[in-house]
């Protein structure tokens, strides 16, 4: 079987334990690192840091918050678009965000996708498992971000 995971870039503890709990309820992932802005997620990334013993490989999908501390959402993606490395990787932007400018920018940089979160707590549970059951689970991943069984 082949074992995916998800990169999940959010600084709000309460939309970390969200998703968190919607992506692991259908075992959508073998893997779901969470950090919390995007020096962190560049750390996971580059295999650095407290990640420098990381198995190798990159996630399936970035799940990506826009407005964080350190390095936001669209400097990260920009990052990684520009890296040849990492371009391939899906870039899911995940927000509350709705303003046009913030939508506009992303697209342009390579977003794979834009998700205004939802203010319902259903409908963004909902919204999250839809994300993760197409990201992990339909959608074939960039080479590289299987995750071999070890054995």
């Amino acid at each position: 079987m082949e074992l995916k995971r998800i990169l999940l870039v959010e600084d709000n503890p309460h939309d970390v334990e969200l998703a968190l709990v919607n992506l692991t309820e259908y075992n959508i992932a073998n893997e779901i690192e969470v950090v919390n802005d995007g020096v962190e997620a560049l750390d996971y990334l580059y295999r650095r840091g407290r990640f420098a013993e990381r198995q190798e490989g990159n996630p399936a999908v970035v799940l990506l918050d826009l407005k964080m501390p350190k390095v936001g959402g669209i400097e990260l993606l920009r990052a990684i678009k520009e890296d040849d490395n990492l371009k391939f990787i899906p870039v899911v932007f995940l927000t509350s965000s709705r303003e046009e400018c913030d939508l506009v920018e992303c697209y342009k940089l390579g977003a794979n996708a834009y998700v205004v979160k939802p203010v319902d707590f259903h409908e963004l549970a909902h919204a999250i498992k839809s994300l993760g059951m197409f990201w992990a689970i339909i959608n074939e991943p960039p080479p590289g971000s299987i995750i071999k069984p070890k054995g």
